[in-house]
C-alpha cells in the first residue's frame, strides 16, 4: 500500500510539475501559437509571420500563426485565455481590446486577464477616402462632409480606430453615417469602390488599393510622422489634433506567465527586430519597428486606455468595466 501510495504521489507530482509554467531558461518546450484577431494580409499578420519565422529558428520550436478574425477581437482573445497554455499567445494591436469597455456592455474576460509581453511595432494608421471623392487634404474632407450632411458614410470594422472616427465627427459636429463591417478587407474594398467615403485603418491594409490608385490617405492618426511616408501629414499637422491615436502592436500572454519568461521573450524579439532587413521589410508594410520591455509595453497600453477614455467622454459612452 505504501509503495502504491508513493507511486500515486510521484505521478501526481509529475502532473503538477507539467501544469506549471516553464521557466525563462526552459521556455518554449514545444510549439508556440500566435493567435491573431485579424485576417491574412494585414500589417499585423505580415509582422506576426515574419516574427514567427525568426523566433522559430531562435527557439528551435515551430511558431504557428493562426488568424481568428471576428467578434471584434473577442474570439481571438478568448481562444488564448481558454487555452490555459503559456505557449498560446495573442499577437494583436492593443486597440483591439482597449476599446472593448466602450463598445460592449459586457465582455467575457477581465482587463487584467491579458499581460503584455512585448511591443513589436507601431502600426501606421491612415485616414483614408476613395480617390473618386476628389479631396486632397483632411480639411477638404471635413469641409465636404459639412457641406453634404448625412450624405456620406464611413466604414467601421473594429476597435479604437472606429471610436476615434466617431468622436472626431462628433467633435467637429459632422454628420456621417456608420456602416459596420465584420472584417477590414471588405471595408477597404467598399472604400475603394466609393460605397463608403471614409475609413480609418492600418496603412498596410490600405496599401494595395493606394497603389492601384483607388484609395487616398489624407493624414495619419499617429502622433509622430512616418519616415517611410514623408508626404502624408499627421492629423495634428493637418490641423486636427483630436484625430490622434497610436497603433501599438505586440505580443500578449494570458495572466500567469512569469515576468522572467515574458522578459526573455521580449529580449528575443528586440534582438530579432534589430536586423536591418527586418526593419526594412516591416517599414514597407506600414509598420514602424518599436520594440520594448513588458513594463514599457504596459505603460504604452495604459496611455492608449487614457486616450480611449477621452474618446468615450466625447461620445458620452460609459465604460462597462
Amino acid at each position: 500500500m505504501l509503495r502504491a501510495s508513493s507511486i500515486v504521489l510521484a505521478l501526481l507530482g509529475g502532473f503538477i510539475a507539467a501544469a506549471q509554467p516553464a521557466t525563462a531558461q526552459e521556455w518554449p518546450t514545444r510549439s508556440v501559437r500566435f493567435i491573431l484577431p485579424i485576417g491574412p494580409g494585414a500589417g499585423v499578420d505580415i509582422t506576426a509571420r515574419l516574427l514567427a519565422d525568426k523566433l522559430s529558428a531562435r527557439w528551435n520550436q515551430p511558431v504557428v500563426v493562426e488568424n481568428r478574425p471576428g467578434g471584434d477581437g473577442i474570439l481571438a482573445i478568448t481562444s488564448v485565455l481558454n487555452a490555459k497554455d503559456d505557449h498560446v499567445l495573442l499577437f494583436a494591436p492593443a486597440s483591439t481590446f482597449t476599446a472593448h469597455p466602450l463598445m460592449h456592455a459586457k465582455v467575457p474576460y477581465e482587463v487584467n486577464d491579458l499581460e503584455p509581453i512585448a511591443r513589436v511595432t507601431n502600426t501606421i494608421i491612415g485616414i483614408a477616402v476613395p480617390s473618386t471623392l476628389n479631396v486632397s487634404s483632411l480639411k477638404e474632407f471635413v469641409d465636404k462632409i459639412r457641406a453634404e450632411p448625412g450624405k456620406m458614410n464611413y466604414a467601421s470594422a473594429t476597435g479604437a480606430n472606429d471610436l476615434l472616427f466617431a468622436a472626431f465627427l462628433k467633435g467637429e459636429k459632422l454628420d456621417m453615417a456608420k456602416v459596420p463591417y465584420k472584417n477590414t478587407v471588405d471595408a477597404v474594398n467598399d472604400l475603394a469602390e466609393g460605397r463608403v467615403q471614409g475609413y480609418v485603418a492600418a496603412y498596410a491594409i490600405l496599401r494595395p488599393r493606394i497603389q492601384a490608385g483607388k484609395v487616398k490617405v489624407l493624414a495619419l492618426t499617429n502622433p509622430k510622422p512616418a519616415e517611410s511616408l514623408p508626404n502624408i501629414p499627421t492629423a495634428t499637422q493637418a490641423g486636427f489634433p483630436a484625430f490622434t491615436i497610436d497603433g501599438l502592436t505586440g505580443l500578449f500572454s494570458a495572466r500567469g506567465m512569469p515576468l522572467a519568461v515574458r522578459e526573455r521573450i521580449a529580449k528575443d524579439i528586440r534582438e530579432v527586430v534589430a536586423d536591418k532587413a527586418v526593419v526594412e521589410r516591416l517599414g514597407a508594410t506600414g509598420q514602424v519597428v518599436n520594440p520594448g520591455t513588458p513594463a514599457e509595453f504596459a505603460a504604452a497600453i495604459q496611455d492608449q486606455r487614457t486616450t480611449v477614455k477621452r474618446i468615450g467622454e466625447v461620445l458620452q459612452l460609459a465604460p462597462s468595466q
